[in-house]
């Protein structure tokens, strides 16, 4: 693509905040790799304005998609008329596309892209012993998607113990052979440690573990794409952690939302 032009179809990614945001490059290189006339944009809504903004963007007649991120994953689903099957056991939504007569359709995709941003770096959550501290969206997406891998035991953390509670007996429904438990975020006896929360998006914030039990032996992963490098992936490394950045898995998303979204030949 050498310029928007009136025939340019739009993409776009509805969060607060907006500039740490890696999708709009990220699928702005495929587009003019790929010599498509589209364009993906970043658009800033803060919490609660997404219903009234809703009715206006889903009129725009050569928007085609949107990603969704904080803080509007699961206030986007009573807006849509269809939703997927990961959406509909998480209810929450990352993705969202046309599908006709004016409808819309969301998907959820963090946790299978987190998933498959473990397993390229070559830890493959089958058989593993996981920690994941955060139970929020992203949290009930990536759990879900860990218990589909075959993940052998999962610990759950999260500051809101109901949301543990919820999360624990979703799993226990649709995945009776995967045990968890809950509680502290103790690494004693985990292959593979998660943070699914946003510590580490902003300056100052704690770390969201007692990073003194790390192990050498222990994975680390974080879901923050930027900064990259987290507080919690480079004391991780300090210590000779194998660690997998957000990056990972905001590629595994983006691979995964683009074949959705109809995007063709994003990895060729």
């Amino acid at each position: 693509m050498t310029g928007i032009t009136g025939a340019t179809r739009l993409f776009g990614i509805l969060g607060d905040p907006v500039a740490p945001l890696r999708s709009p490059a990220l699928f702005n290189a495929a587009f003019a790799r790929l010599g498509r006339d589209a364009a993906f944009i970043p658009i800033q809504l803060p919490v609660g304005t997404l219903p009234a903004a809703w009715e206006g963007l889903r009129r725009i007649g050569n928007l085609d998609g949107l990603v969704i991120t904080m803080p509007h994953k699961e206030a986007v689903v009573p807006l849509l008329d269809a939703l997927g099957p990961t959406a509909r056991l998480t209810r929450s939504v990352n993705t969202v596309r046309r599908i006709g007569d004016g409808a819309w359709e969301g998907e959820m995709f963090d946790g299978e892209g987190f998933r498959d941003g473990l397993e390229r770096t070559g830890h493959a959550p089958r058989g593993a012993r996981i920690l994941q501290v955060g139970c929020g969206a992203a949290g009930r997406a990536i759990a879900l998607a860990l218990a589909r891998a075959g993940t052998a035991h999962l610990s759950l953390v999260d500051s809101d113990a109901g949301r543990v509670e919820r999360l624990r007996a979703q799993l226990a429904e649709s995945y009776p052979a995967l045990s968890t438990s809950a509680g502290i975020a103790e690494l004693a006896g985990h292959d593979i440690i998660i943070n699914a929360t946003p510590m580490g998006l902003s300056p100052g914030d704690p770390l969201p573990l007692d990073i003194r039990q790390l192990r050498q032996d222990q994975v680390v992963a974080d879901v923050i794409p930027n900064p990259e490098v987290t507080p919690l992936v480079a004391a991780a490394r300090e210590r000779g952690c194998p660690t997998v950045t957000g990056r990972a898995m905001h590629e595994g998303q983006a691979r995964l939302a683009a074949a959705w979204l109809g995007i063709e030949g994003w990895e060729a």
